[in-house]
């Protein structure tokens, strides 16, 4: 597997995994899928300084996976605080792709002198938060029925890992 920055010929392919998460789980709180000018454009914004955009390949150079971070919030006093995202391939899920994803993110970030970073997840995702604990996070709290999808109200479990 190969980790490597997020480029424009790979929009179709997180496109795709970003509407699977959209349309299959509860990992994205939207209920909206997407085209690949509004990933496009995502993917420009996580090319700014302060932000990353990484996807994970195999050996024929399928992307498996991407991950991102971005600012936490906007104020300046969160400027060394970053929020990150990972999404795999539903058929990939549970095979290290998630784990080379984010220790790469970590690594990243770390160098790019950030301090924290803040992981925001569906209270009942517990494989996104084995995930996150196994590469260091913390739980530091749950914010309870602040978000909806497929007609039920949602937790967010909140993870940090101090870099």
């Amino acid at each position: 597997m190969n980790i490597r920055a997020a480029v424009d010929a790979d929009i179709p392919t997180i496109t795709a995994i970003y509407n699977d998460a959209v349309v299959s789980t509860v990992a994205v709180w939207n209920d909206d899928t997407v085209d690949e000018d509004n990933r496009r454009a995502w993917l420009q914004a996580h090319q700014l300084p302060g932000t990353c955009a990484l996807v994970a390949e195999d050996d024929a150079g399928t992307v498996l996976g991407y991950a991102t971070y971005g600012a936490f919030r906007s104020y300046d006093g969160f400027r060394h605080t970053v929020e990150n995202s990972i999404y795999v391939d539903g058929r990939r899920r549970a095979g290290g792709v998630g784990t080379a994803l984010l220790t790469a993110l970590v690594d990243h970030a770390r160098d790019a002198g950030k301090h924290v970073m803040v992981a925001a997840i569906e209270g009942g995702n517990t494989a996104s938060v084995r995930l996150h604990a196994k590469v260091g996070f913390e739980e530091c709290g749950t914010v309870r029925q602040v978000g909806t999808k497929f007609g039920r109200w949602l937790d967010m479990a909140l993870m940090q890992l101090v870099l």
